[in-house]
């Protein structure tokens, strides 16, 4: 079982993605996965939230995001920004990899530098196959992986296979 980094860690985290964020916008990367209005998108490891603004942007009050993360302060984050933005259509989950959403009801899912943390890698993304729409994507990006290293990681059990490779993101679909 993966345990949530210490809440200075997690405090020192969100302030460097804020960072991040201001020079990189979020929107910018997202644009990339082709999300749509009425969507359901779970934000695997969705730390302190940098992607749920713009998700919501994207998804308008017809779709749904969910929020995922081991670490509680991220979901307490998530939950101030979706009151103070008033976005009615964010849920979050605190969980180490079972989301408890049902089978086959999301179309996307952001799995954003968390792979390379994961203590499970190959149940999350079982996890993430379970609950992923037949024709649903995987965007996946992590910084601390070379390209070979992440497409084998993820297509190496036959879950998914290799859409798109964009400037900072993968887009895999789901087999089987």
């Amino acid at each position: 079982m993966d345990r949530p980094k210490p809440d200075l860690d997690f405090i020192l985290m969100s302030l460097t993605l804020r960072i991040r964020d201001f020079f990189l916008p979020r929107m910018n990367v997202l644009k990339d996965v082709g999300i749509e209005p009425g969507f359901q998108v779970l934000d695997y490891g969705c730390g302190p939230g940098s992607y749920i603004t713009s998700l919501a942007e994207l998804v308008g009050n017809s779709g749904r995001i969910y929020a995922l993360d081991i670490h509680p302060l991220a979901a307490q984050r998530v939950r101030n920004i979706a009151s103070k933005k008033q976005l009615t259509n964010v849920e979050t989950i605190c969980s180490d990899c079972k989301t408890g959403l049902p089978d086959m009801s999301v179309d996307a899912v952001l799995l954003y530098d968390t792979f390379h943390a994961l203590g499970d890698p190959d149940g999350v993304l079982e996890e993430l196959h379970r609950v992923l729409k037949p024709d649903g994507i995987l965007s996946f990006s992590d910084h601390h992986l070379k390209e070979n290293e992440i497409v084998s990681a993820v297509t190496k059990r036959g879950l998914y296979r290799l859409l798109r490779k964009r400037k900072t993101t993968y887009s895999f679909s789901k087999e089987g």
